[in-house]
């Protein structure tokens, strides 16, 4: 089939034997060899050695339809040319290959752009990563890519006859409109974000673009729609976060890092609040500013440590706020890297702990101070009369203990009544503050017995003079209610180092002067002398009985039941120890369990008040009621013995005894000599499964951030705190704050010593979990607890 010499391709016809039959004037443009060069030569002729070669292994192999292949064709000037060939065979009636027409495709030359240039359009637009449309002035589709009618969810004849306006929801469709008006109108570009709707109804977020071009004198509008939902998602966890940030009740700043300064970069609402400061106020200025000179200047050196190291810290100290007020400012500080991991910000976390600050030290007062006279308690005694201790030994001076036990106080309550009674304490109070220094310290022990610690005592005269001083502002009638009351005292004295070294030794040594005073009746002072360590015998006789009275069963315990103040149910019971002595009748603990901690026989004492509490729960599950759990007192000796915890759960397992039906209350002073062991061994208890609960929380200084290491089950709250609960609408201040702190420190708040109506309703009100007291119940044998249960069963 011969071709055409003016043929606008190249184009030859080859015969079977691959000889070149026709030769047009394309291909002379293209080799440059002219007809009558090429006519009946074999094409391999003109292949480069290569090409030859391939061509051969091609023919060999010559498929039954149309080939390609790149070739390298010589040309008539030597040059080698690359050649798209395409072999179109043609086949006679009997089915063999009668000749091949060939195409001759010389752009394999040619440069990237020109290659590119010469592709068609529609492959180009549907490799578009978005959407590509060409509309007419009346909204109609001249041109589209596939991705348009993948989002569309449309045919080809679908977009072709729809208008684009109706891929909007309404409210979009008017500012659409507008867009490609303006853009046919003005020739303007136009960019806007819009919502596809698919010809199902389905939404996805477009940014689109378009601008005019005109063809043969007609306008059309060429777009390109990307899509966005990637990028709107992102907006909306950004905006999502942008509202926590403002909604949080913590201050938030982002500060730059940027050497010695570190501007603040954000500040959100509640630090305008916490501070005083607007955010354009602290904007681009370094947190500094706020710090009060002179005040936390071991926290803000950590603080500024942290920011150079670039790590994490947590300081409290106190900031300034706008109007100059001081506040305490819990910050937390972490750094934010970037990709590569440089810091490069700051985050900020402040909150204001002003009131918890002020809180936490009205209770430390409050756990520290008695109640009634203002004077310093038994806890904040022993921790004065140590500090006086160390100090007399650096200084080689001497400490004075003065222990006053007012004469006939119990006279003055029945015959003036309790009100007065609390007169004249508060005022012996006064007096006795009035004859010391403020360096000396005066507490209230008990009832009306008081103990003066006078340190740096020069000389045993200097101690006489000032003693007198206080005995004779004790002789002194308390006016109370137009009355007169008399008041005396039985003073006893103790002096460091010549009467014992320690403050337990000391204060015991001015106990027994004090008696001494006492049982003299002439109202002189007694100081401790040799002659009156007579009482030692006395406590080694204690000692001997209570190891009798064990062997003897005169030891035994009675319970006293907890009840839920929610439901009213009773949710376990306490142990509480007596000792029916054979000749001074039923003791309470107080009676001889200091002793027992001093001597060491708490520790077998507290072995035997475990196993009568597991035998009791034993026959308790054996009488058929359901397991309640029963609270066992542990003192600070038995607490640090080794292995304390594989001990207790060596009782239980010998009892056949759940863990969970054992709770050991332990008090803070205790846990607070070794906390380091105290946090092992309460841990060690939780892992067992025994219930841990912090025996008089409120009756001492109480340091929350070690309590809060403690894994507690229960807090108890002291019987003081309740026994303030009174009518008066302002009392019960201190056993709110204990119970939220109770609260704070994740466990259940037990009141103790409950004992009247109003004190019940109080605790209820105030959220309290359990109370205890004889305004339930008194503690109870285990046959009248028995019947208890019977009427009124355990929850």
């Amino acid at each position: 089939m011969p071709a055409h010499e003016n043929a606008p391709f190249a184009a030859l016809l080859i015969d079977a034997d691959g000889r070149i039959i026709t030769w047009n004037g394309a291909c002379e443009k293209v080799l440059g060899i002219t007809a009558a060069d090429a006519l009946r030569q074999p094409l391999t002729a003109l292949l480069s050695e290569r090409s030859r070669q391939a061509w051969q292994q091609r023919w060999s192999e010559f498929p039954s339809d149309c080939d390609a292949a790149e070739l390298e064709f010589l040309r008539a000037d030597g040059s080698v040319h690359t050649i798209f060939l395409t072999l179109l065979p043609q086949y006679g009636h009997d089915g063999a290959l009668t000749h091949l027409v060939a195409l001759l495709d010389g752009t394999c030359d040619e440069s990237d752009a020109e290659a590119v240039g010469r592709m068609p359009l529609s492959s180009i637009i549907d490799v578009l990563p978005g959407t590509f449309y060409v509309l007419r002035e009346d909204g109609s589709f001249a041109l589209w890519n596939a991705t348009l009618e993948q989002v569309s969810g449309m045919s080809p004849d679908e977009v072709r006859s729809a208008n684009a306006l109706d891929m909007y929801h309404l409210a979009e469709k008017r500012v659409i409109a507008a867009s490609i008006r303006n853009v046919f109108d003005h020739g303007a570009q136009a960019m806007v974000e819009a919502n596809y709707l698919d010809k199902h109804g389905h939404a996805t977020p477009y940014l689109l673009c378009g601008a005019r071009i005109s063809c043969r004198g007609r306008h059309y509008l060429c777009g390109m729609g990307l899509d966005i939902s990637e990028r709107r998602a992102q907006e909306d966890r950004l905006r999502l976060r942008e509202r926590a940030l403002h909604a949080t009740s913590s201050g938030l700043v982002i500060s730059r890092c940027a050497g010695k300064d570190n501007p603040i970069e954000y500040a959100n609402p509640a630090f305008e609040r916490i501070t005083g400061y607007s955010a354009d106020e602290v904007i681009g200025r370094d947190a500094r500013f706020m710090a009060m000179p002179g005040l936390d200047e071991d926290e803000r050196e950590q603080l500024r440590a942290a920011v150079r190291e670039r790590r994490e810290v947590n300081v409290v100290f106190r900031n300034r706020r706008r109007n100059g007020e001081l506040f305490w400012n819990d910050l937390t500080i972490t750094p934010v890297s970037d990709g590569t991991g440089k810091v490069t910000h700051f985050i900020g976390v402040i909150n204001d702990v002003t009131a918890v600050k002020q809180r936490t030290a009205h209770l430390e007062h409050e756990v520290n101070h008695d109640p009634l006279t203002g004077l310093a308690n038994r806890t904040l005694l022993w921790d004065r009369l140590e500090q006086a201790l160390h100090m007399a030994q650096r200084n080689k001076s001497l400490v004075a203990t003065v222990l006053i036990d007012l004469n006939g106080f119990k006279q003055i309550n029945d015959s003036y009544g309790h009100e007065a009674g609390d007169q004249v304490l508060k005022m012996v109070a006064r007096r006795l503050q009035s004859s010391v220094r403020e360096s000396d310290t005066v507490a209230r022990l008990s009832g009306d017995e008081f103990v003066l610690v006078l340190v740096n005592q020069p000389s045993l005269r200097y101690t006489l003079r000032m003693i007198e001083r206080l005995r004779m502002a004790m002789s002194q009638p308390v006016s109370v209610d137009s009355n007169d009351i008399a008041v005396g005292g039985s003073i006893g004295v103790s002096v460091y180092p010549h009467d014992g070294t320690g403050a337990l030794d000391l204060v015991r040594a001015a106990d027994v002067a004090m008696y001494h005073a006492k049982a003299a009746r002439t109202g002189e002072v007694h100081f401790f002398s040799i002659d009156m360590k007579s009482t030692t015998q006395a406590k080694q006789k204690l000692e001997d009985a209570m190891r009798d009275a064990l062997e003897r069963h005169e030891m035994f315990l009675l319970y006293q039941p907890r009840i839920c103040l929610c439901r009213g149910h009773i949710l376990g019971l306490e142990a509480l120890l007596r000792w029916r002595h054979p000749e001074l009748g039923v003791l309470a603990p107080a009676s001889f369990l200091p002793e027992a901690e001093e001597s060491g026989m708490i520790l077998a004492i507290g072995d035997y008040v475990l196993e009568e509490a597991c035998g009791f729960m034993q026959r308790m599950g054996s009488a058929g009621f359901a397991p309640l759990p029963v609270a066992v007192n542990a003192s600070g000796r038995e607490f640090s013995q080794p292995h304390y915890a594989e001990h207790i759960a060596a009782i239980l397992a010998a009892h056949k005894i759940a863990p969970s039906q054992l709770e050991l209350e332990l008090r803070e002073e205790s846990l607070n000599c070794n906390p380091h062991l105290s946090v092992d061994v309460v841990t060690q208890l939780r892992d067992l499964g025994v219930q841990r609960a912090l025996d008089a929380f409120g009756d001492s200084a109480s340091n929350l951030n070690f309590l809060q290491k403690l894994p507690l089950t229960h807090v108890k709250l002291a019987r003081v705190a309740v026994h303030q609960i009174t009518a008066d609408a302002r009392s019960g201040a201190v056993a709110k704050a204990l119970i939220d702190v109770g609260h704070d420190l994740g466990a259940r708040v037990i009141a103790k010593g409950v004992e009247t109506r109003v004190q019940m309703e109080f605790l209820r009100a105030n959220l309290c979990d359990e109370l205890q007291g004889t305004y339930f119940s008194a503690p109870l044998a285990e046959h009248a607890l028995h019947d208890m249960l019977v009427a009124a069963p355990a929850a």
